[in-house]
């Protein structure tokens, strides 16, 4: 038996199988790439802010409105363009009382650059600051709240069943 080497049928050495160095290299740079790409796209650039601030806006409303239900108290929330805030009706005072005792519906203010609107209730044109009332019976109004952020806009529309969707606004 003759010497273990990698050679041929005519004692040659057979060619070596694989990639060298470069190749893998070049594969590693294209696979970061893309996934750099992949990243940005899924962060969703600058619109991220926008949308997740639609998104918690719109799941604090939900909540307030199944909350009133639950409780059977009547709550109200009121937007500024710097954020908004949730209210309980006081029925002894006959006031509406800030919401203090409830994480998720705490006052909530904007980040730099992204305000709120509320734009319509039942159809009609509201101003700002205007407390719109989530009533302990389920039977809401629809409501219109618009977040604008350097001209982006989202859509936050509520329904007389309490289903809140989000909708980009386009240009």
């Amino acid at each position: 038996m003759g010497p273990l080497t990698p050679r041929g049928a005519f004692g040659r050495l057979a060619p070596v199988r694989g990639f060298t160095l470069v190749e893998i290299l070049v594969a590693l740079a294209i696979v970061a790439i893309a996934s750099g790409a992949a990243w940005l796209a899924w962060r969703g650039g600058g619109d991220a802010a926008l949308r997740r601030e639609a998104s918690r806006f719109a799941g604090a409303i939900e909540y307030a409105a199944q909350r009133a239900q639950w409780r059977h108290e009547d709550l109200g929330v009121s937007a500024d363009a710097g954020g908004w805030r949730f209210w309980r009706r006081d029925r002894e005072r006959n006031a509406w009382l800030p919401l203090a005792d409830d994480d998720v519906l705490a006052a909530r203010t904007l980040p730099d650059g992204v305000r709120l609107e509320a734009a319509s209730h039942a159809g009609r044109q509201v101003p700002a600051d205007t407390l719109l009332p989530l009533r302990a019976s389920g039977r809401n109004d629809p409501a219109t709240f618009v977040l604008d952020a350097d001209g982006r806009r989202v859509r936050v529309d509520t329904d007389p069943l309490n289903r809140v969707v989000v909708t980009a606004v386009e240009p």
